[in-house]
């Protein structure tokens, strides 16, 4: 909560117990109303809040450029439907520095309360760009851009040495990657077992911040 206070987002309402109000300090503590534990808690849908509730006005919601950083890798969520997967997706993208993420038609809707408390405050610092076709989008990027796509036959990633620039697209929990999507990689990666692993898939986020990983190890 102090984070999003400290960002640029335009605060509308502010409650918050007596206890977190002692650190609200300038014009936040002054348009500040005093609630209880359990007043924030029927309000809100967090099982319990002993902090703080805060109605925020949403980004605006900017274009989508038209071209990508030449050296910047941006994130690519296609028919990711969990609002907590996708904000875990966000704040990975925040900790990593991306530039944005960007999201597919069928995606779940980034300002989802799930997808918000799972991001971290990455949804302030973070942009988003939803609805967008995904496919079509890949498709109209310069023909030298690195797309690249989790596969089971894909290239093993801890045997790359890959540079933070192009496009990952991570895929639905359930399906993976549309087939018209996976058609636009230009590269596959693959995470391998360990030895003696024998789980069948990883969660998506996990196999983004495993990907992800691989892409900074050498910056």
């Amino acid at each position: 909560m102090l984070e999003l206070l400290g960002s640029d987002l335009e605060v509308e309402h502010l409650l918050a117990t007596p206890a977190f109000a002692e650190h609200l300090t300038g014009q936040r503590a002054s348009s500040l109303h005093l609630a209880s534990e359990d007043e924030l808690t029927q309000l809100g849908t967090l099982q319990t809040n002993a902090a703080a509730l805060a109605v925020v006005r949403r980004p605006p919601e900017l274009p989508l450029p038209p071209a990508l950083p030449a050296t910047r890798l941006v994130l690519a969520l296609d028919n990711v439907a969990d609002p907590g997967n996708l904000g875990t997706l966000w704040r990975l993208a925040d900790w990593y520095g991306l530039p944005g993420v960007v999201l597919s038609e069928n995606c779940a809707d980034p300002y989802n309360p799930k997808a918000v408390a799972a991001s971290m405050g990455a949804f302030g610092r973070v942009p988003v760009w939803a609805g967008v076709n995904l496919a079509d989008w890949l498709s109209s990027l310069p023909a030298s851009t690195d797309i690249f796509g989790a596969d089971l036959e894909g290239d093993n990633v801890h045997k790359l040495h890959l540079q933070p620039a192009g496009v990952l697209v991570m895929g639905s929990e359930s399906h993976g990657l549309s087939s018209d999507v996976a058609a636009s990689l230009t590269r596959c990666l693959h995470i391998p077992h360990g030895p003696g692993g024998r789980a069948e898939s990883l969660n998506v986020a996990v196999s983004a911040a495993i990907l992800l990983d691989n892409f900074f190890r050498n910056v």
